[in-house]
């Protein structure tokens, strides 16, 4: 899939992926590419910051959803940031007190800076 890391911090994780190896039939970007990469953008954030705040989990996705606005005709990225720290907060404190927590993020993939798809997925962690 050629993916890149651009930017992993607690507040953003942006992945970089080329054309090339993503394609489909119509010289666009295929749609199982474009969901693989908008989730491993979404799951690395949550990842780090489980990490960050020194919580030993399991990370695994439950449910997902994309939307495609257009086609993406060429190298694109997914960007994932963390929309709201009190669903963090909530999320990280029921790890600690169930021993499991499910928190929804959100991605964009981008093509030419402009938004063209959107992921959203629940995550679950399950304590070590």
């Amino acid at each position: 899939m050629g993916v890149r890391v651009r930017v992993a911090t607690p507040e953003r994780v942006e992945l970089a992926a080329p054309l090339a190896p993503n394609i489909n039939h119509h010289e666009t970007v295929f749609g199982g590419s474009a969901a693989a990469i908008a989730t491993l953008s979404a799951w690395t954030l949550v990842n780090l910051r489980l990490r960050l705040s020194e919580v030993s989990a399991r990370l695994v996705i439950q449910r997902n959803a994309m939307s495609y606005d257009e086609p993406i005709h060429g190298d694109f990225t997914a960007v994932c940031t963390l929309a709201d720290e009190a669903s963090w907060q909530r999320f990280v404190a029921t790890i600690e007190r169930r021993g499991r927590g499910r928190i929804t993020m959100n991605a964009q993939l981008l093509y030419q800076a402009r938004p063209v798809a959107s992921f959203e997925g629940d995550f679950v962690a399950l304590r070590d």
